[in-house]
């Protein structure tokens, strides 16, 4: 809650606090520069606290934290109307009904046609697909499904990034046709 009274807000802010913090550039925060960041921000914790916050925060017990594991331990959660529109999108595209969304869902609901490198020739319609797919499957671990789970996080992230309600009804609405 501090991050956001500090105006650390949307994905633009939160980007900038971790570079900040990330003193040695390697795109990813050791205790050092997590503790030092968050006294930097003007987070006062204990040792003890610092370290379980984190653990929170390192989600693959590397040791270090990466971008993506600080966003998702940093974001706001979406609230209930912004949810039950990422769960329409959802629902939509996902034409089975099996809480996975594949090529075979995409196909009739998705138009490639006016892909660009569709329309160049450089990709089939599998090959738009996958991509498109690949941009909501969680990173580093793309395997053509998306399930119910990373969309919404996804969306997560995309909403972090938009204070207004009423812009992101707008924006679900109208690039899903809900």
């Amino acid at each position: 809650k501090q991050w956001y009274q500090r105006r650390v807000r949307g994905i633009k802010g939160l980007g900038r606090a971790f570079r900040i913090m990330d003193d040695d550039g390697n795109k990813k925060l050791d205790l050092y520069e997590f503790r030092k960041g968050i006294s930097d921000y003007g987070l006062v914790l204990e040792e003890e606290e610092v370290r379980g916050l984190f653990g929170i925060f390192d989600k693959d017990s590397s040791g270090s934290i990466s971008f993506d594991e600080f966003l998702g331990s940093v974001r706001p959660p979406m609230n209930k109307s912004r949810r039950g529109l990422v769960l329409k999108a959802f629902n939509k595209l996902d034409k089975t009904g099996d809480g996975v969304i594949t090529v075979d869902d995409l196909k009739g609901v998705y138009d490639v046609t006016k892909h660009p490198k569709y329309v160049s020739g450089e990709w089939t319609d599998e090959q738009v697909f996958l991509k498109f797919l690949e941009s909501y499957d969680t990173p580093n671990q793309a395997d053509g499904l998306v399930t119910k789970e990373e969309f919404m996080n996804y969306y997560s992230g995309v909403s972090a990034s938009i204070d207004n309600d009423a812009y992101f009804d707008l924006m679900m609405r109208t690039s899903w046709k809900l």
